[in-house]
């Protein structure tokens, strides 16, 4: 067998596999029956590798690129969010804004934060975000609509602790409930009754609705209601009534409010003006205090302007008749007293009046009718 008879007999093969290969491909969809095997060997053989390795170039360069950036980005927020985080916790306890509030703002703070820089960040490495902040938006509004009177209570609460209409330790009332504001937290307030009833009272309600707090002004004015008899002298009760007021040490003594207020003494530094002559530092320190003094000046201006458009508190006791009723003559008694005073003396006075009054001949009438029989 010659060498030509050989190669005659391998190209008949090759030819025969052909064959074979398109008679399968004929079989396939019209798509994949069109590629035959010779185009297949014209698509290798023009095939540019040259094309391919440049695009695989360009696409790792720009992925390098975008992964790069995104690690900066990741570093410079993550560094000004540490930044305005301690920022924002040195002014809070700064302003002795409440421990469990300013926790709980500053964790929030962060979180959100965060969860911001790394959207952001998966962005720029080119990932659709528009699906993960869909999910996010759908949880939120889920967790709302589940959670809707507590969330009330924690935006209430984060009310009271920032605007504080009442803090730890004030008298307060609200609706039915009157006590001692204990414990102030994120969703519910505590308070503690005379009785030594603990009222836990959600911070919803405290928020919007009407509290009356007894401890915010310094006095609280008493008032008493004394009926004595027709025919008694009410001079010589209101003597009597008024001396028992004077005599006691818990009652605030006659006079206005701004009598009893202590004149505020403003402290000014003396600056060395040779020192100061200096550096600019120390010249800027100069600025500095002379325009804290005119502040200080200005505000001070602005108090006593707004303190005499406020009314008056004249402390002074007084006695009066209120009413003549059907058995009695009613007279009003009405004193000040400071809030933590309010109590023992409402006591001491009550006592001292039953006492002191039938020692100068007035008598505490009881209801009585008159009736009259014809004979």
């Amino acid at each position: 067998m010659t060498l030509t008879t050989i190669l005659l007999q391998s190209q008949q093969a090759v030819a025969d596999s052909l064959a074979n290969l398109t008679k399968k491909f004929s079989t396939l969809p019209d798509s994949l029956a069109n590629v035959t095997p010779q185009k297949i060997h014209e698509g290798i053989k023009n095939f540019n590798w040259n094309e391919v390795i440049s695009q695989l170039t360009d696409t790792g360069v720009s992925l390098a690129l975008h992964i790069l950036a995104a690690v900066v980005v990741f570093i410079v927020g993550r560094f000004l969010i540490i930044k305005i985080h301690n920022l924002i916790r040195s002014i809070m306890v700064s302003r002795d804004v409440d421990r469990s509030l300013t926790t709980f703002l500053l964790s929030l703070f962060k979180i959100t934060f965060f969860f911001i820089l790394a959207i952001i960040v998966i962005s720029i490495m080119g990932i659709e975000t528009s699906s993960f902040i869909a999910i996010f938006a759908s949880a939120g509004i889920a967790i709302g609509m589940a959670f809707s009177g507590t969330l009330q209570n924690f935006a209430g609460g984060v009310l009271i602790l920032l605007l504080k209409p009442y803090r730890v330790g004030d008298y307060i009332e609200f609706e039915t409930h009157k006590g001692t504001v204990k414990e102030i937290q994120i969703f519910h307030t505590i308070i503690t009754t005379y009785n030594n009833e603990s009222i836990i009272i959600p911070n919803g309600g405290l928020s919007t609705g009407t509290i009356n707090n007894y401890s915010r002004e310094r006095a609280r004015r008493l008032e008493w209601r004394v009926a004595i008899s027709y025919g008694d002298d009410v001079d010589v009760a209101r003597k009597v009534i008024l001396g028992i007021l004077e005599g006691n040490e818990l009652l605030l003594k006659p006079g206005t409010e701004h009598e009893h207020k202590q004149p505020k003494v403003q402290v000014v530094e003396e600056v060395d003006e040779e020192n100061a002559k200096g550096s600019w530092f120390k010249r800027w320190l100069r600025r500095h205090k002379e325009l804290q003094a005119k502040a200080a000046e200005w505000r001070e201006e602005k108090r006593l302007e707004l303190d005499q458009k406020m009314p008056k508190l004249d402390y002074t006791p007084n006695v009066n008749v209120e009413s003549l009723d059907d058995s009695s003559v009613t007279l009003v008694v009405r004193a000040w007293c400071t809030h933590a005073d309010y109590w023992p003396a409402l006591y001491q006075v009550n006592e001292a009046i039953y006492k002191q009054l039938p020692q100068h001949g007035i008598h505490f009438p009881f209801p009585q009718l008159d009736v009259h029989f014809n004979k």
